[in-house]
């Protein structure tokens, strides 16, 4: 199986390609450096999640169309095989389990928050809504002014195309599953 930084390196180049912008052009819409999408490009890069979403906004995909692995007729996840995004110095791990191909319409996440940990997340596409369970710990949720306590056991829905953010607010890692629905 390939490494995360493999399959977004393909993915980014392709959906680049397919929409005719040079490095250059991406470069301006993302906000990201030429330099560093051809890092990416190559392989040779790590991005930051933050990073990845300037340029999945930049060229007006879901994030998931820069982690979508090739298709199988089915498909077993081993967290234990995949190669997690990070933030917050490696505090924040997010984990694509099944991304969006572009037609499902959505993503499913698998997150580990360390204590203390944060990570804001840039808007989404227009329309795009978020569901998050808490299956440890507890998460502060801040979608646009509105702040939330989200608990092991408790789910929220917001909608994520304005700027959010998470805080690991309890004594351990939290855990979290989140699926992102693309309209």
């Amino acid at each position: 199986m390939d490494t995360m930084n493999a399959i977004v390196a393909k993915n980014i180049k392709r959906l680049r390609e397919e929409s005719k912008l040079s490095l250059d052009a991406l470069a301006r819409q993302s906000g990201v450096s030429k330099s560093m999408l051809a890092q990416i490009e190559r392989g040779e890069g790590n991005p930051t999640l933050s990073t990845l979403w300037k340029i999945s906004n930049g060229m007006k995909v879901p994030f998931d169309a820069l982690t979508v692995r090739p298709k199988a007729p089915y498909e077993i996840v081993k967290l234990s095989e995949l190669q997690p995004l990070l933030e917050d110095e490696g505090k924040v791990k997010n984990y694509s389990l099944f991304p969006d191909d572009g037609n499902r319409r959505f993503a499913v996440y698998y997150l580990e928050l360390e204590r203390g940990s944060f990570w804001r997340s840039e808007p989404h596409l227009k329309g795009t809504t978020e569901f998050i369970t808490v299956f440890s710990g507890r998460v502060e949720v801040q979608a646009g002014k509105i702040q939330f306590l989200v608990e092991a056991g408790e789910s929220i829905r917001f909608q994520a195309d304005t700027a959010h953010s998470y805080r690991n607010t309890g004594e351990d890692t939290a855990v979290l599953h989140m699926i992102l629905f693309n309209p």
